[in-house]
């Protein structure tokens, strides 16, 4: 148990000063954890203070709009997060009486919530011996121990979750998880850790082998998709049009402008022929391309390769988004971007 103890005091003197350790309200750390996946602390705090301001209960999640959730969320991505979110809060209000989910167990039924946060919740909010397992956390425990299992495999998930069992601190777990999440987060961080004065650097396996760069291991990344959009701006008289994005793809739930997806880059007088842009646009049109060069707006497993261009068309009732309204609606932080250049240009 020295590991553990180690960085039990290590946690007391170096832990940042951050809201949701504040608090032992189990809506706030499922909030500040949902936020925090995918999501480094500086960017996702001001979206915290932002939901609690806006939502200060489950209850007043659970009864706003998806819409306003979604543009609260406009920046952050990985918008099933907040898709989840407002869907959980709801099942909260409508199914368990307003009573948040008190075990990991229980937890899990949530939309959207996994073993890491289960774990982070139950552990933090309700004293319940479960480990949590995060990036960082297996940066920490792959490094000391020398664990080459891939970190994203079947065998992986459970060697590290035993292993994170075996040190948990069953008298102080939601302390003892944090303490592991913070160590990864500034300590023994992704590059160019400080080892010199790590506490626990005479029992790290990685230091003593100078495998510290490379561990932990991944495997294989997944081949990056190229696509190409082509976004039709309508000027029409204070009038755009702005589309709701279905289906299961990306930035469901987001708006957007018409849009013509290609299989690579095109140009004015093949965008113009194409079935799609005949389709979307009614009327004559004048076009301008509004960014010469490409925007590249790149996700996890695709990258975007985006023009927009601006039409200019006569009044028609198939353009009805009144371009005063815009700001209203939630975007894409591509879209967003786009708008920020384009209203002050």
């Amino acid at each position: 148990m020295h590991l553990t103890n180690v960085l039990a005091q290590w946690y007391l003197e170096n832990k940042r000063d951050l809201p949701w350790r504040k608090t032992s309200n189990p809506y706030y750390i499922w909030l500040s954890e949902i936020i925090l996946q995918q999501t480094r602390v500086d960017q996702g705090m001001a979206y915290y203070l932002s939901f609690i301001e806006n939502f200060p209960t489950v209850e007043d999640l659970a009864n706003s709009e998806e819409t306003r959730v979604l543009k609260l969320w406009q920046g952050l991505g990985y918008y099933s997060r907040a898709r989840n979110l407002h869907f959980s809060a709801k099942y909260i209000v409508n199914e368990l009486d307003g009573k948040f989910p008190a075990t990991y167990k229980d937890l899990l039924l949530l939309k959207g919530v996994g073993d890491y946060t289960a774990s982070a919740v139950s552990s933090i909010c309700f004293d319940e011996a479960v480990a949590v397992v995060d990036g960082n956390v297996y940066r920490v425990l792959s490094r000391i121990f020398g664990v080459d299992t891939p970190i994203n495999s079947t065998k992986g998930v459970k060697e590290f979750k035993l292993l994170a069992l075996e040190l948990l601190d069953r008298k102080n777990p939601g302390d003892h998880n944090q303490a592991m999440m913070e160590f990864g987060a500034i300590q023994c961080k992704p590059q160019s850790p400080n080892c010199a004065v790590c506490p626990v650097n005479d029992k790290c396996v990685a230091l003593a082998e100078n495998r510290v760069a490379v561990l932990p291991v991944k495997d294989k990344k997944v081949k990056v998709r190229k696509r190409y959009f082509n976004y039709l701006v309508v000027q029409a008289n204070g009038f755009t049009q702005l589309n709701l994005r279905q289906g299961k793809g990306i930035w469901q739930g987001l708006y957007e402008f018409p849009c013509v997806e290609s299989t690579g880059e095109i140009e004015e007088r093949e965008l113009m022929e194409s079935e799609d842009f005949n389709r979307i646009i009614k009327g004559d049109a004048s076009l301008k391309l509004f960014n010469p060069k490409m925007v590249v707006h790149k996700l996890s497993h695709q990258h975007i390769y985006t023009k927009f261009w601006l039409l200019t068309v006569d009044e028609h009732p198939a353009y009805k988004t009144p371009w005063k309204e815009v700001l209203e609606y939630p975007v894409p932080i591509l879209i967003h971007n786009f708008l920020k250049d384009y209203l002050t240009a």
